[in-house]
């Protein structure tokens, strides 16, 4: 006979949304929004935890500024603190400029001026992917670990 299980925390979900204005402002409001909403959550302003999705949410919400831009058209930024992992989603609704899936990212030319966001992200994220919107356009999703968090659930 095996013993049971010890009992574990619950799992609890807390989520944030907002959507913002495609424009410089917005995305540079994103960022401040995911390190305000993280300090609430209990991780903490000088942690890597918070400083790694604040990268990404800058990288993210940049990308849908300038490549998923639609006139008259907001993006809309995601949090949710989850079991293990800070999840960042960022969604814009232009469906035809879509990035490449985090197997197809290379290093950009060295004299180019961009092309190092999704780098950055995929240096900094645990996993990250892009999805389809079901309505039109799409959305990045990255999600770091939360290492503390973690150990909980590994005892």
């Amino acid at each position: 006979m095996t013993a049971p299980n010890p009992p574990r925390p619950p799992v609890t979900v807390r989520m944030f949304s907002q959507r913002l204005t495609a424009t410089p402002r917005g995305a540079r409001l994103a960022r401040r929004l995911a390190q305000s909403q993280l300090e609430v959550w209990g991780v903490p302003h000088d942690t890597d935890v918070s400083g790694a999705v604040a990268v990404i949410v800058a990288e993210l919400a940049a990308n849908a500024v300038l490549h998923g831009r639609v006139p008259g058209r907001d993006f809309e930024l995601r949090l949710s603190l989850v079991a293990g992992s800070v999840r960042v989603e960022v969604s814009d609704t232009c469906a035809e400029r879509r990035p490449p899936v985090p197997a197809e990212v290379g290093p950009p030319d060295p004299l180019d001026e961009g092309g190092r966001g999704l780098l950055l992200v995929q240096a900094l994220a645990s996993r990250w992917e892009v999805l389809e919107r079901a309505a039109c356009g799409k959305t990045v999703r990255a999600e770091v670990d939360v290492p503390k968090w973690l150990a909980l659930w590994r005892d």
